[in-house]
């Protein structure tokens, strides 16, 4: 195929569709085990509190140490070393899952599993970021997520037939050991074909400067705010089951609209951001805002649905042009820092405010609904600010 031939771009082809087809593999095997931690947790005798905190913590740690190893990347330009690093902890923490015989272990390796992705994705970025730099930075990323996303409704898939024909969960989690062989095989291949990823993006004259620039902090307080005005889907498939009249069978079947919207939204807004830069930001964030009244205030499955939809959407945005972005306000030497600095901004915005939400759902459903959309449009004044410098 000529997208695949020899030329700059062909080879950046390539590298991202390695990258993505080892995160492919990498989501079936934790999103496949995230799909039934909660009730592995209480069979192993944990309260509903206690799976609620070790997921929070896990996504806190998950995004907290991201500054770190983007840092160490940076300093070390070891970016293959920590990639690498943090897929063996990510993966191998799943299948090691089996073994738990107490929920304190395996609370302990859902925590393990969670720092592993703290520590490649940095690294995964940034080498994301000089790829796509030939190709298009919002197609390349966008073109990743959509290869991961298939991942994450794969691996649930794949759990969920082998409860079908009456394997444990011990079982299951056992066998999510063959997507995570397929992923480091991948990754390894990757980094024979690409041992120096940052050949592959051509440079242009760069104005090096101390520290990160104006429009880069201005932009992680956009990421920040809509983060922190994204509501998590815990909380959205809770208001289903208790305030709805949809039945509950239903929520599976909602979450995976929305993760098929992520990856086809990440791909074709991709694209768009290539030809219209932020501005497709800019609208991206003004029509994603209306999923809350649509999916709180809204009473019926289809306006449900609906809101699932635009929710998942605006997820895809989030995971491709926000994160091509970066890769224009950043030098490539600054990069793997960089993208530890906007994960980190974003998870704790993330953490944060889903707590918040979740206290404003059990004073009011309105009051939710005006935090949800009011954070997330008032990230849209500091978009143009950075589209204008």
């Amino acid at each position: 195929m000529k997208i695949f031939n020899d030329t700059p771009k062909g080879k950046s082809v390539k590298f991202i569709v390695l990258l993505g087809i080892v995160s492919l593999f990498a989501d079936m095997t934790y999103e496949g085990a995230r799909s039934v931690i909660g009730p592995y947790l209480l069979t192993l005798g944990a309260n509903a509190a206690i799976v609620g905190t070790v997921a929070g913590f896990g996504e806190l740690v998950s995004y907290t140490f991201r500054y770190f190893s983007g840092y160490l990347s940076d300093r070390t330009g070891k970016y293959w070393f920590f990639a690498t690093l943090g897929y063996v902890i990510n993966l191998f923490a799943v299948p090691l899952l089996a073994l738990a015989g107490s929920w304190q272990t395996a609370a302990s390796l859902v925590i393990m599993e969670r720092f592993g992705k703290s520590v490649r994705s940095p690294s995964k970025d940034a080498m994301l970021s000089y790829a796509s730099k030939e190709v298009g930075r919002g197609w390349g990323f966008g073109l990743h997520e959509s290869l991961d996303q298939i991942g994450a409704i794969l691996g649930p898939l794949f759990v969920m037939l082998a409860l079908y024909y009456h394997a444990s969960y011990q079982m299951s989690f056992t066998l999510l050991i063959i997507p995570a062989f397929f992923a480091l095989s991948f990754l390894a291949f990757a980094y024979w074909m690409f041992p120096n990823p940052k050949d592959l993006e051509i440079r242009s004259k760069e104005i090096h400067m101390q520290g990160f620039s104006k429009p880069f902090w201005i932009y992680a307080g956009a990421v920040s705010l809509v983060a922190a005005g994204y509501v998590d889907f815990p909380i959205i498939a809770y208001h289903i089951q208790k305030d709805s009249h949809i039945s509950t069978i239903w929520i599976p079947l909602f979450y995976s609209v929305a993760m098929a919207t992520d990856g086809i939204g990440a791909f074709l807004l991709g694209r768009l951001f290539d030809k219209k830069g932020l501005s497709i930001l800019i609208i991206t964030t003004m029509i994603s805002v209306v999923f809350a009244p649509l999916i709180f205030l809204g009473n019926n499955f289809y306006t449900i649905l609906l809101g699932c939809f635009i929710w998942g959407v605006g997820l895809g945005v989030q995971k491709s042009i926000m994160r091509a972005y970066v890769a224009e306000l950043v030098g490539v030497d600054k990069r793997g820092s960089a993208y530890g600095i906007i994960n980190t901004c974003y998870g704790l915005s993330w953490f944060i405010g889903s707590a918040l939400m979740g206290f404003l759902y059990d004073i009011s459903l309105i009051y939710l609904v005006i935090f949800s959309v009011s954070l997330q449009l008032l990230a849209i004044p500091l978009i143009f600010l950075c589209k204008r410098k």
